[in-house]
């Protein structure tokens, strides 16, 4: 459904540091960072990519916005969750686990920029 996700950060180079840390978890490669000073992660089914906002504002989060990445364990979320604590992030909502009342691993972040990030795995 989607071909990229862009989201807004105030400082590129604290983002690839988070980014290049959770992702790399997930197997993804490094982050390149393109002629305008944008960050692009790419893989097989989509792209995430870094900016500072183009009109100059600063760089906030969306209240209410979660970006979701999957996992395929819960010890690859629980290394995912520690790679963003160890690289700028702060932990929000639960903590990771496999939710009581739903089939489902989640573990959350927040990004250096604020953006809400969470790894998921279904269970069933």
């Amino acid at each position: 459904m989607f071909s990229h996700i862009m989201i807004g950060a105030n400082n590129i180079a604290e983002a690839k540091i988070f980014y290049d840390a959770v992702l790399g978890e997930l197997g993804c490669a490094p982050g390149v960072i393109d002629p305008k000073g944008r960050c692009f992660y790419f893989t097989e089914t989509g792209v995430l990519g870094l900016s500072v906002p183009i009109n100059g504002e600063p760089a906030c989060h969306g209240n209410g916005s979660t970006i979701g990445f999957n996992v395929t364990s819960t010890e690859q979320g629980d290394a995912w969750h520690a790679a963003g604590i160890a690289n700028g992030g702060i932990t929000c909502e639960d903590p990771p686990g496999v939710r009581a009342d739903a089939d489902i691993y989640l573990a959350y972040l927040r990004d250096p920029s604020g953006n809400k990030i969470c790894a998921l795995m279904r269970m069933g």
